[in-house]
């Protein structure tokens, strides 16, 4: 094949690839024989299975048989399987259980191409870039391999390598599917919602980004930019004198697989505070920054010695809008609130359901699987066995799953599997909920602050229990201190955004024709320890401190009436 380097693009485009392959048909017609050999096979297979009447005795066979021969076709298929694998409207579940074992495992190619690369990209042999180069690569996988290595100023490096010729050898195959998907996506019973030549398109671009190696550089220094401000997050740094679109050099990370449950024991890591760093960074990537690692399968996580967890590979990433995240927000509020109604209509703008779905079908099932998997407590709930019980509810209802929130799915479901893996106890709300409470009780955002709104009052009434309930929560983070919560509740009260609030508090206070002051103390007993009256006089004033002199002087007798409330307990 021709030389990867003068390959006619560097972004996906349908157009150019069928232009570039109209005129080697030699090379697209050799390769649909392999694949119709290959995928010829595991069809009869099953519909042998069929005519025997053994479909139920052969299941997890036929499964296997899938994997297999998705891995024998190489790079597009693998990666094809792994995207499937987050599909649960379109795989059915013993397949779906199969394909989350393809994990880019491939034979290595021979270093001699690999060194023979790194020279045609980087213009100098191994040998002049780097004072060390492993003999072997330390990691092979479906599109590149890693080297270790150590540059001439002493610092340990991995050298990623992409295999050879793999350029075109994918726009070939998504040329194909791109072609039977044009002839055979009318005739095949897939709940897309898109027509099927667009869904390969989008995962042409995904993957022209995933083997751009400097892009993965930019993805990588741009997470590590979020996260620059939790010491608990490492990100490799990358080395650009030595890396190109086919070959990336950066930081070598020392540590251990996150499966690697012997290695923590023996670095005497506490499994629970690495579980606690995975799904709080996890969080914080959907929903502050809404720039997320969209692959973090056990290969690519690491805990480090220092206790410390490592990200790498950013090969597969992606981005949510301001609008996706505050309604992620809105379904978790309304998820809480077990508001139905209103969360089939946030599937509908997340794009789960279409615009003419009728939602009073809907909103029975959600109940019914989403009750059951919240369960009494909240601490019931099982990320994993809640996807495996709506999976099922998309062969009777028209949910689909859109790509993006395909990757959101496969990622919390990996690291929920990742947390069970070093705490078999662990349920992942334990600390999920804590950061939701903890995020709308800080309320730093407008759009934040009215969430909170909807998740204290349900159907005009305050929920005190919620409030408490919520306060207990955010209070079980060591990191939560409830005093700069309090004051910025304070400053929106005092503000005019804030003036809906005050008169339903007071409304709240006096409802029911009762002064509620039994629900006050059991707040006030909630949190006294945490808020003495010193600090709480200081954070009101702190509060006023943000508002003209009138104002604040129009308000300091309430403060005074605070002293003297509290002067009970001095604490």
């Amino acid at each position: 094949m021709q030389d990867p380097r003068e390959f006619p693009l560097r972004q996906y485009s349908a157009d150019t690839v069928a232009r570039y392959f109209r005129y080697r048909p030699w090379e697209v017609v050799w390769r649909a024989l392999q694949i119709l050999w290959w995928m010829g096979g595991f069809v009869l297979a099953m519909q042998f299975d069929h005519w025997l009447g053994q479909e139920e005795a052969n299941k997890q066979v036929r499964a296997t048989h899938l994997r297999q021969t998705l891995t024998h076709l190489g790079p597009t298929f693998i990666k094809v399987g792994q995207a499937l694998s987050t599909r649960p409207d379109l795989i059915r579940k013993d397949f779906l259980n199969e394909l989350t074992k393809l994990q880019d495992q491939l034979p290595p190619f021979p270093n001699p191409l690999a060194r023979a690369i790194i020279e045609q990209e980087l213009g100098l042999a191994p040998e002049e870039v780097y004072s060390t180069f492993s003999a072997d690569p330390v990691a092979a996988a479906s599109l590149g391999q890693v080297y270790k290595a150590r540059l001439f100023s002493g610092e340990e490096v991995a050298v990623k390598v992409q295999r050879p010729n793999l350029l075109p050898s994918l726009c070939r195959d998504l040329f194909l599917m791109r072609w039977a998907a044009g002839w055979l996506g009318w005739f095949l019973p897939l709940n897309l919602g898109h027509d099927l030549t667009l869904i390969v398109d989008e995962f042409g671009i995904k993957l022209f980004e995933e083997i751009d190696y400097l892009n993965e550089g930019r993805n990588a220094e741009r997470f590590a930019t979020n996260f620059r401000d939790d010491p608990h997050v490492k990100v490799p740094e990358i080395y650009w004198r030595y890396s190109t679109q086919r070959v990336l050099t950066l930081e070598w990370i020392n540590g251990f697989k996150l499966t690697d449950t012997e290695r923590i024991k023996q670095a005497g890591l506490n499994s629970d505070e690495l579980i606690e760093i995975g799904v709080t960074s996890g969080l914080r990537q959907l929903l502050e920054f809404g720039f997320f690692h969209a692959d973090p399968h056990p290969g690519n996580l690491f805990a480090m010695p220092d206790g410390r967890m490592a990200y790498i590979d950013f090969g597969m990433m992606d981005q949510l809008s301001q609008e996706t995240k505050e309604t992620l927000v809105d379904s978790i509020v309304h998820l809480i609130n077990k508001d139905y109604e209103l969360l089939a209509a946030d599937f509908v703008r997340l794009g789960f359901l279409t615009p003419d779905t009728q939602l009073t079908n809907i909103i029975p099932a959600l109940d019914t699987v989403l009750g059951d998997a919240l369960g009494a407590k909240v601490s019931e709930f099982n990320f994993k066995t809640t996807t495996d019980q709506f999976s099922e509810l998309m062969y009777d209802y028209p949910f689909r799953v859109p790509a993006k929130f395909a990757l959101i799915i496969r990622s919390l479901v990996t690291q929920e599997g990742l947390a069970l893996s070093l705490n078999p106890d662990f349920k992942i709300v334990d600390i999920a909920y804590p950061y939701v409470s903890k995020r709308l009780l800080t309320g730093e955002s407008p759009s934040l602050r009215r969430r909170l709104l909807e998740v204290l009052f349900k159907n005009g009434q305050f929920q005190w229990a919620r409030l408490e309930n919520m306060i207990a929560i955010a209070r079980s983070d060591r990191n939560f201190d409830l005093l700069p919560t309090a004051g910025l509740g304070l400053r929106y009260l005092l503000s005019d955004e804030g003036n809906y609030l005050r008169r339903e508090i007071l409304l709240a206070l006096t409802e029911d024709n009762r002064l509620h002051t039994e629900e006050v103390q059991r707040l006030w007993a909630l949190v006294k320890d945490d808020i003495s009256p010193t600090r709480l006089l200081g954070a009101a004033w702190e509060a006023l401190a943000d508002y003209s002199i009138d104002r604040a002087a129009a308000v300091v007798p309430v403060v005074a009436d605070l002293r003297s409330a509290f002067q009970a307990d001095p604490r």
